[in-house]
């Protein structure tokens, strides 16, 4: 069978392909690398995967061939923790963060995610539309292809549906793939106060409607002191479960409260954030599917520690790599950045660093059997880096290295 296009002369191909560990080998560096290697697509899938000379048999008159001039190409990139859709920003709120002042004196001054809440309600679904599209078309300038996106700037029915519908429609209208997850658990809003019980029952009351809508695959709470605990966390996500979420979930970013421990008990997809991860909570994680997902850069925009990745990893915990982009704790959508701050300050290395934003990000979002490595028969999603090798991208940090970007077989981006 003949190709329609083919990527050659690429002087690092990382497939993202796992391959059996060898011995004191991290099973975060288990990805395959070929060198001088080249990539054969029919349509919008990968028909072979190599390296030296293309075989002419793959070859027809109508191929096109793509020179990669001895760049890296890598598979697209998979941002699994964002917010995506919101109003309004916050840097009114810069000068106090920065000063020390304490979230709760920037929340009692109506800051914070109340300032989201309201600016997210004000804005029409086409406004909060062309609003994301302009994020998404900046992730995809990083070389993202997929992006996992949350509501939880609502926590009212009508605004969370609104985000949600937004989600639907982006995938419709712009090139990146999105995997729409309902928070309506993200926050406790100001009249719930005293009212605990009942809004928690109002986010259950919602999923059934968001499931037979087809709004929504995902669902996560913000387990967290002060906002939603263990057990009210669980109960949700029971709920949830009827009716055929997927389940992930903030976990442990401020204070340990076993959230990583309850992502194992429910074989969540991800418990994400993990700053104030215990021991047991490590041990739970390194015999469960659920990944790992590290948001090195929440640390990095707040002051804040950093997870213990290095830990995680060297005991056994498969990690992913994730923006959190959001109008408050980390507002960007540089992906690269955030693999170099993992580089930096957690001491991970380029090869976990290439699989946590690729084959991990796409298991911690379902979605490893069509994207997350470039393999035969998934999708034809892939970046090609103006780099010579991986470690470089890592350590030439602050600007921006891809040169191109291809989904679905589709160049949808090109510096």
């Amino acid at each position: 069978m003949n190709a329609d296009l083919i990527i050659y002369n690429i002087g690092q191909l990382v497939t993202g392909k796992e391959l059996p560990l060898k011995e004191n080998e991290s099973p975060m560096e288990n990805i395959e690398i070929l060198e001088n290697g080249y990539i054969a697509i029919s349509g919008n899938e990968i028909m072979t995967v190599g390296h030296g000379e293309v075989p002419s048999k793959l070859i027809k008159f109508t191929t096109k061939l793509v020179d990669a001039e001895g760049c890296v190409v890598v598979p697209g990139m998979i941002d699994s923790h964002t917010h995506l859709v919101h109003g309004g920003s916050r840097e009114n709120e810069f000068l106090d963060k920065i000063q020390g002042v304490p979230y709760i004196d920037i929340l009692k001054k109506g800051g914070g995610i109340l300032s989201s809440v309201k600016a997210t309600k004000e804005l029409s679904e086409d406004e909060l539309l062309d609003k994301a599209k302009k994020t998404l078309r900046t992730m995809l300038s990083f070389g993202v292809t997929t992006v996992e996106s949350k509501s939880g700037y609502g926590l009212d029915n009508e605004t969370e549906l609104k985000q949600l519908r937004v989600n639907e429609r982006l995938n419709h209208e712009q090139e990146i793939e999105i995997v729409s997850t309902f928070m309506g658990a993200h926050a406790l809003p100001q009249e719930y106060r005293d009212k605990r019980d009942e809004y928690i029952q109002k986010v259950i009351d919602l999923l059934p409607i968001i499931k037979e809508r087809n709004l929504a695959e995902f669902f996560d709470v913000f387990c967290e002191e002060g906002v939603f605990s263990n057990e009210e966390s669980k109960r949700m996500y029971l709920e949830a479960q009827k009716y055929g979420f997927k389940l992930r979930i903030h976990a442990d970013e401020i204070v340990n409260t076993k959230g990583a421990e309850l992502a194992k008990e429910l074989n969540m997809y991800s418990a994400d954030h993990l700053m104030a991860i215990s021991q047991e909570g490590i041990e739970a994680l390194k015999n469960s599917k659920t990944i790992a997902n590290i948001l090195p850069g929440t640390s990095f925009s707040l002051g804040k520690n950093y997870a213990p990745a290095r830990k995680m990893i060297d005991e056994g915990v498969q990690v992913a790599l994730s923006t959190d982009y959001n109008p408050g704790s980390c507002p960007t959508e540089n992906l690269q950045l955030i693999m170099q701050i993992a580089a930096l300050k957690l001491k991970m290395k380029p090869k976990e660093i290439f699989k946590a934003v690729t084959i991990n990000a796409a298991k911690s979002i379902g979605r490893e059997k069509r994207i997350g490595s470039i393999e035969e028969g998934k999708k034809a999603d892939f970046v090609m880096f103006d780099a010579k090798n991986i470690e470089y991208i890592l350590y030439h940090f602050g600007v921006n290295h891809t040169k191109k970007v291809f989904k679905n077989g589709c160049l949808v981006f090109k510096k």
